[in-house]
């Protein structure tokens, strides 16, 4: 049988699909916190990052997993659970809310094919800040995963958004990046192109439930940090609350 050749997906996707009809989806669709939520609380579960083990029992002991298949045992890790909390939450609402909606995060290593660790969302103080996130249709995601193009641009929007960039040592090119964006051809019209603009649509602005809920989350972390077990990551917790500067 002759070997058959078929073209990278993304290139046979962008033939049938211009740039700016991917980018007019996302504007359209996508939710974003509030600026004046980011400054209320900028990082929600500091005791939490990509691939952090989890523990029961108030912090005492590991959590396992076993599969049912080998009847191996190891300790279970966090994926995306605290992260998808901290955005929703922020955005004032309910996990059951938001089917088929996937939080997406902003800045971190762009790696389409997965093999690269995320060392920026296994860092503590960007995994669960929630200016490094956005709510979309669970099938968009795909275009923020695989599209550096549309990741870019979500990064222009959110710097000038909030204000911020991250400052993880392994970002420093893409800040720069935004820095000298160019690109405003498929750069949607209704984001902003310099630093406090404008909001954006999508903005879920901060209400009473969302401040019940900061202050809800200060609260228990104030109690964690006296109270919980032995494996309650105490002094990465306080560094992390210290570079955001907030007070507990």
């Amino acid at each position: 049988m002759a070997n058959r050749m078929i073209p990278d997906g993304l290139d046979a996707l962008r033939v049938e699909l211009k740039l700016d009809e991917v980018m007019r989806l996302i504007e359209r669709t996508a939710r974003w916190v509030d600026p004046a939520t980011f400054r209320l609380l900028p990082l929600w579960y500091p005791e939490y990052a990509r691939r952090a083990y989890f523990y029961k029992s108030n912090w005492s002991e590991p959590q396992m997993n076993k599969n049912r298949q080998t009847g191996y045992t190891e300790h279970k890790r966090e994926g995306n659970l605290y992260a998808n909390k901290a955005l929703t939450h922020a955005l004032g609402l309910r996990s059951d809310d938001r089917p088929n909606w996937s939080c997406c995060h902003i800045w971190g290593i762009d790696d389409a094919l997965y093999q690269e660790a995320n060392a920026v969302v296994q860092d503590r103080r960007f995994y669960s800040c929630v200016a490094n996130m956005v709510l979309l249709p669970t099938p968009l995601k795909a275009f923020t995963d695989t599209m550096p193009e549309v990741k870019a641009m979500l990064r222009v929007c959110a710097h000038n958004l909030y204000g911020w960039a991250c400052e993880h040592e392994s970002m420093t090119e893409a800040v720069a990046t935004v820095s000298k964006w160019n690109g405003w051809d498929a750069y949607p019209a209704s984001w902003p192109r310099s630093l406090g603009a404008f909001l954006v649509p999508g903005v879920m602005p901060l209400e009473d439930g969302i401040r019940k809920s900061a202050v809800v989350r200060l609260a228990r972390i104030k109690s964690d940090l006296a109270n919980a077990g032995s494996h309650y990551p105490r002094d990465e917790v306080r560094a992390t609350l210290d570079f955001w500067k907030i007070a507990v």
